[in-house]
């Protein structure tokens, strides 16, 4: 944890509505700075946490309470998302600019909550600006209560691996380009936990270490900004356990995809010859690929890793077909104990009537000459008032209107785009089908907070009400992240059960920022304090709510 303060009390302290009598809670205090970074080689400024990059690990247990002091050490506003946890009943703290204000410099901020009936991989980021090209990224896990048998044995240790793509610009130069109205276009190179070694290098230090006939866990996120990634262990093969929150059908990998925003695990056993072996990555889907390696070392070894690196997976239409397909051998293990939060939890999720379809079209447009995105010709603007304070304080007319985006998409060659805040009403505890339709070349992926969503079906061209016939509602995978590949759509279901405002979007940061991003809004009809908790006292207030007074009772 570095110099993480981290207390574990086994007492309830009273600090937040709703959280349980006896359940742990974590503390941390962590320093956004900035500091000098060379995941590359190339020196340039980053953001880290505690001196950190990545930052600190948050290792956390089922109904954990976490309370994290931050510090905002840099030159502008800071927020961090927890990726994935669900933050039941707590929208407040979510960490975007729809849901709160930023912490302002030279100031702090507590979040607190609670990772209520969850286990898993998870991750979390900087959500302002373009912050996380630059750092600010952490894992985040969850692990099983000591009662909760796991379906597999205790692993003999545990890797943290956080990937993705990076750009030698700083942050601040890959804002000002997308402000001018271009795109930041194709990174620079991949770094494995802030690194990036070369094949051959004999200086190259292991980055993780393991003993002759031992099995271990990683723990992988793409916390890129827009690249897919394939990862591979030379002459090791692996099984897959988990994926973001959920246990899987134990099937056996040479390679995996992982695209932007996704987490999985897998166990490595350690039953080669006693040396080096590279861990390998390679991006997906762009036209001059990237790679990048890192040494896994036996304890005892005895000779470096060999040049030959194992394959990547095949391009262009042969490699989409490939990565569908291993999309489709994900299974949920129905047969696993686990925490899971309710009613999402239910084995017969297939059985429930979809009470709305929701079409969501990813498109790219032009607005006063300079670049969009958005989803369904409405382009996502943030505003000075976070959406929902101004929807909790009665003013949501003078900051937002809802529902712009609507149901169905249009014509795809229909190229007007609105930008303005985008918030569609949701109906409380609903069960939606979501189909993501990507009519674009290239591949997107889609990240909704607050909820695990069921990821039924990802298929080639056009959807139609007949490719519901070919849906897994049996054993879909219960996660929160999907990609879509081009010119395909994805179906995910989901019960809106969480009451709050959450962010739907583009795990694409160039996308999100510039658009491709939207909110709902689930009120519950009672708006008690059993479905979503009261406005915390310490929340940070600003926009045309700064001055207002907390209210007492929900929506007052």
């Amino acid at each position: 944890m570095g110099s993480s303060r981290m207390i574990f009390v086994a007492l309830f302290l009273g600090l937040s509505v709703g959280a349980m009598a006896g359940d742990p809670y974590l503390f941390f205090e962590w320093n956004v700075t900035y500091g000098n970074i060379a995941p590359l080689g190339v020196p340039q400024k980053g953001i880290l946490i505690n001196g950190q990059f990545p930052g600190p690990t948050i290792n956390s247990t089922t109904n954990n309470n976490i309370v994290i002091n931050v510090f905002n050490n840099l030159d502008e506003p800071f927020l961090l998302t927890w990726h994935g946890v669900q933050q039941r009943k707590r929208s407040w703290q979510d960490g975007t600019l729809g849901t709160m204000c930023p912490i302002l410099p030279g100031t702090n901020y507590t979040y607190e909550f609670q990772v209520k009936d969850q286990i898993g991989t998870f991750f979390y980021f900087p959500t302002t600006g373009l912050h996380r090209a630059s750092g600010g990224v952490g894992l985040l896990k969850i692990n099983s209560r000591d009662l909760i048998p796991v379906p597999f044995d205790t692993p003999a240790g545990e890797f943290d691996v956080l990937l993705g793509d990076w750009y030698n610009k700083g942050h601040k130069t890959l804002k000002s380009i997308l402000d001018s109205g271009r795109t930041i276009a194709r990174p620079d190179g991949i770094h494995i936990n802030g690194k990036s070694n070369k094949v051959g290098d004999k200086d190259a230090q292991p980055l993780f270490t393991v003993e002759t006939g031992k099995t271990y866990r990683f723990r992988v996120c793409n916390v890129g900004l827009r690249t897919s990634i394939n990862f591979r262990i030379q002459g090791h093969t692996m099984k897959l356990v988990e994926i973001e929150g959920s246990h899987t059908v134990q099937n056996v990998y040479d390679s995996l995809d992982i695209h932007v925003g996704q987490c999985i695990s897998v166990l490595v056993t350690a039953d080669q010859a006693p040396k080096d072996y590279y861990f390998v990555t390679s991006s997906r889907f762009l036209k001059r690929p990237l790679n990048s390696v890192v040494v896994l070392r036996y304890a005892n070894s005895n000779g470096p890793a060999s040049p030959e690196l194992p394959p990547p997976p095949p391009e262009n239409s042969a490699g989409i077909a490939w990565s569908m397909n291993q999309f489709r051998s994900f299974r949920w293990n129905l047969t696993a104990s686990a925490a899971r939060p309710n009613p999402q939890g239910s084995y017969h999720y297939g059985s429930i009537n979809i009470t709305r379809t929701i079409k969501i079209a990813n498109g790219h447009y032009k607005s006063d000459g300079k670049l969009r995105f958005g989803i369904n010709g409405v382009s996502h603007k943030d505003t000075e008032t976070p959406l929902k304070l101004a929807e909790y304080y009665g003013v949501a007319d003078k900051v937002f209107n809802y529902d712009l985006v609507k149901d169905e998409p249009p014509h795809e060659d229909d190229k007007k785009v609105v930008v303005a805040p985008s918030v569609v009403n949701g109906t409380w505890k609903s069960y939606v089908e979501i189909i993501f339709v990507n009519n674009e070349k290239t591949i997107q992926s889609w990240h909704l907070d607050g909820y695990s969503f069921f990821a039924v079906a990802t298929e080639p061209g056009k959807w139609t009400p007949e490719k519901r016939k070919n849906y897994n509602l049996l054993d879909a995978v219960s996660r929160n992240t999907i990609q879509v590949y081009p010119n395909s759509w994805s179906a995910v279901m989901t019960t809106l059960d969480n009451a709050g405002m959450w962010n739907l979007r583009s795990e694409m940061r160039e996308r999100a920022y510039l658009g491709q991003q939207l909110y709902f809004s689930l009120l519950s009809p009672g708006r008690s304090t059993r479905d979503e908790y009261n406005l915390p006292v310490a929340q940070l207030l600003c926009g045309i709510v700064k001055d207002m007074p907390k209210p007492t009772l929900p929506y007052a």
